[in-house]
């Protein structure tokens, strides 16, 4: 299989959804919605607010099945940057809302809540879309706080090979901050089926 072909369980899900497989929509469902979800509740910091994004997504996903281009990446990262967009979309509607509406808050203020929430949102999608060997080393050295001897060890490679992959998704991440992701529009048009 060519390195920029996708994997083909991302092609045959994409062929069912399109023609209109509701047995594929809810396995994608169980593959990504815990990822979808997660993903809009760190940008929104709201349960209710992150259901609706993982509505909207899956909504979408299912109206515009040929929306997804293999030759982008894999479906995962595909379905993370639809929720990062629709996410910090909600947010930006959120927040300009509410400063309607309570009449504080400035332009500049709601710029840098949503630059800080995209440059979130973009490493989440960093993450997620990173190879699993590297995602795996980088959870292993964040959320469990191993290093890279007891990382090597918790992945049966050596010592090396853990500072290779740690220092690898630390270079990935390094981006966030210097490329948000474009939040200023939802995922597109939806079209009925």
């Amino acid at each position: 299989m060519a390195k920029d072909t996708p994997p083909r369980w991302d092609r045959r899900m994409q062929q069912r959804l399109a023609r209109g497989e509701a047995a594929a929509l809810g396995e994608l469902y169980d593959r990504f919605a815990s990822l979808v979800h997660s993903q809009a509740h760190r940008v929104l910091d709201d349960d209710s607010a992150a259901d609706q994004v993982t509505r909207e997504v899956f909504g979408y996903v299912w109206e515009n099945p040929d929306a997804y281009d293999p030759k982008d990446g894999s479906m995962r990262s595909w379905m993370a940057r639809l929720t990062n967009r629709q996410a910090l979309h909600r947010l930006r509607e959120q927040e300009r809302a509410a400063a309607a509406e309570s009449g504080e808050g400035t332009a500049e203020e709601l710029e840098q809540k949503l630059r800080r929430a995209s440059v979130a949102a973009r490493a989440d999608y960093i993450v997620t879309s990173m190879p699993a060997p590297l995602r795996a080393a980088l959870e292993l050295a964040y959320h469990q706080r191993r290093d890279y001897r007891q990382t090597a060890a918790d992945l049966g490679v050596t010592e090396d090979e853990a500072r290779r992959r740690l220092r690898l998704g630390l270079q990935l991440l390094s981006t966030a901050n210097t490329r948000p992701l474009d939040g200023s529009s939802p995922p597109g048009p939806r079209r009925g089926r």
